[in-house]
């Protein structure tokens, strides 16, 4: 078996008892589990729910709280108390775990999404467990990832994972809820996510965790788009991850299982978590060039401008009938760009030198890119 980068998230409702409470015997087994294959060679990234679950009864709530600074205050006890049984456990195993708490603004902001790339790539290099969590205690709700699926999905692509193992209480997906209907039937494989499955997974079940069906699912589809195959379900003794990487895992394989590239980290950013300054809209030709000649953009295909931005703002491209066709990070300002278009109304020369206003390294399509014949 080739060596692999595995990015393994964890639920809440995998690491706790019915009650809520951080289930030691649950918490041993997954990190049995991560030695085994970290012994065997490949490298591991955890995303571990469980803090406000493992937190709340600590500060005197009977149950999990619904307010945010409830959760909150969970999530301050319940993360420290989470990170000490993974210290205790992994150090039986003699591997080191590390603590990342990320939010959504660490992703949004260029300089600290590639920071955090640097230390996780650090860390592997230095043979450690990385944990990641979402930092609970300081996010406000609009600018969380929603769940640690999504979280785990990012992660998964940031890091350039061969394989995202979304670990629950469910072993798979099914054609129906199997919960509600005795004849749902488990789907062993899937090559990629559709519409149809989005709108048939669920939600939540569980009463100490956020993410339910649908989140793992919109997950694996994120995962698959940055080239990372993904496995959703159950993985409860310690040669579980083991049996994925073999194909005998208990749950539902998504993707295609090949080597498929990996979308690069500064794509990656530019895709999925940059902010819009303003959109260009271009002329077929330019139209062509971008998606099928594999050129970057000049001014001379650019029809108007509507915004103001600044050389490494991130701005969205459109054709002349208003469809989206993707976004790219600027090489110039809009005042250089509107310069550049009034210069080639004096020269027409197609020996005039055009530069460039997005690279095409730094370019993605809202749609796929092919070579026209």
């Amino acid at each position: 078996m080739s060596r692999q980068r595995l990015v393994v998230k964890i639920g809440s409702s995998s690491l706790t008892t019915k009650q809520g409470a951080l289930c030691m015997d649950k918490v041993a087994m997954f990190v049995k589990a991560i030695a085994k294959i970290k012994h065997a060679g490949h490298e591991v990234i955890m995303i571990s729910s469980g803090a406000v679950a493992a937190g709340f009864k600590a500060i005197g709530y009977p149950t999990r709280p619904v307010t945010i600074a409830g959760k909150q205050a969970a999530a301050a006890v319940g993360q420290a108390m989470l990170m000490q049984a993974y210290i205790e456990q992994f150090g039986s195993h003699n591997l080191t775990p590390a603590q990342l708490l990320l939010t959504r603004q660490d992703f949004s902001d260029e300089t600290r999404y590639g920071n955090a790339y640097s230390t996780l790539s650090e860390l592997l290099k230095r043979g450690a467990i990385p944990i990641i969590n979402e930092n609970d205690s300081t996010s406000i709700e609009e600018l969380t990832f929603g769940d640690n699926d999504m979280l785990s999905a990012l992660v998964s692509g940031l890091i350039h994972a061969n394989t995202l193992c979304i670990m629950t209480d469910v072993n798979g997906l099914y054609d129906d809820n199997p919960h509600t209907n005795p004849d749902a039937k488990k789907i062993h494989y899937l090559p990629y996510v559709t519409e149809d499955l989005l709108a048939l997974a669920g939600g939540s079940t569980s009463k100490v965790g956020t993410g339910g069906m649908k989140s793992k699912v919109s997950a694996a589809h994120t995962a698959l788009g940055l080239g990372v195959n993904v496995f959703i379900g159950k993985g409860e003794h310690a040669e579980a991850l083991i049996d994925i990487l073999a194909g005998k895992g208990d749950g539902t394989y998504v993707g295609s299982f090949q080597h498929e590239p990996v979308m690069p980290t500064t794509k990656q950013w530019i895709a999925l978590h940059s902010k819009i300054s303003a959109r260009l809209c271009i002329d077929k030709g330019a139209e062509q060039a971008l998606l099928y000649r594999g050129k970057s953009l000049l001014p001379v295909g650019i029809v108007s401008i509507d915004g103001n931005f600044s050389k490494g703002d991130v701005i969205e491209v459109c054709n002349t009938k208003g469809v989206l066709l993707g976004k790219g990070k600027a090489n110039m300002t809009s005042e250089q760009l509107s310069y550049y278009q009034k210069q080639q109304t004096v020269t027409t020369s197609s020996k005039h030198k055009q530069p460039v206003v997005v690279h095409r390294n730094e370019w993605v399509p809202y749609i796929k890119e092919t070579m026209k014949r």
